[in-house]
């Protein structure tokens, strides 16, 4: 593994206004109930951030291990907090495989539960993948939440089905469209992923 050049503290970018400040309590390194350790970001997840604050989109490519989820979840939990949760889908989040977003899930529950009382977070998530039980699928479209972890199957679905319409009701004010893993597909996936 190469070593990543390193940027700034998460605080110093609230500091500059690049951040909301309620980023430097969500994204800390460790929590616990006394404090965290602060967050150090690589300069490519600064520079990712820098772009999606003003506005462009971008294309992040880097080594494993190098942090490029949070590229994207900073900047969509910053602008979910300067939106306001509750607002509608703002983020949906496409990965080719449903491992991929169970583990994302649980990061995004590292970031934005612990350590927020009753695991209350400041923006509200869901796995939209088939895998969820029926109970769980009519609780997201019944309440949308702010971001939605989902793969190309299942949000073909979500555009296609009559049930599924609220969800892209809800997406109306969508900010942030994120493909992870960005590959060239053969074959019949490669067929559905176009």
């Amino acid at each position: 593994n190469p070593n990543f050049k390193s940027g700034a503290y998460v605080h110093e970018l609230v500091d500059e206004g690049v951040l909301h400040p309620e980023c430097d309590n969500v994204f800390l390194k460790s929590k616990d109930q006394h404090a965290g350790t602060p967050l150090r970001l690589y300069q490519h997840q600064i520079d990712a951030i820098r772009t999606a604050h003003s506005g462009h989109n971008y294309v992040l490519t880097t080594g494993t291990g190098s942090g490029k989820s949070l590229a994207y979840i900073v900047p969509i939990v910053d602008h979910v907090l300067r939106q306001g949760s509750g607002r509608g889908v703002q983020a949906i989040i496409v990965y080719p495989m449903n491992a991929l977003a169970n583990s994302q899930f649980g990061e995004l529950e590292k970031f934005l539960k612990h350590g927020y009382p009753n695991n209350r977070s400041p923006v509200t998530f869901a796995k939209y993948t088939g895998q969820e039980s029926e109970t769980q699928r009519q609780e997201i479209i019944a309440n949308p939440p702010d971001i939605i972890l989902t793969n190309y199957v299942m949000l073909e679905l979500m555009m296609t089905r009559p049930r599924e319409r609220g969800l892209i009701r809800a997406a109306q004010g969508l900010s942030f469209l994120v493909l992870d893993e960005l590959h060239t597909y053969r074959g019949r996936q490669g067929a559905d992923v176009a």
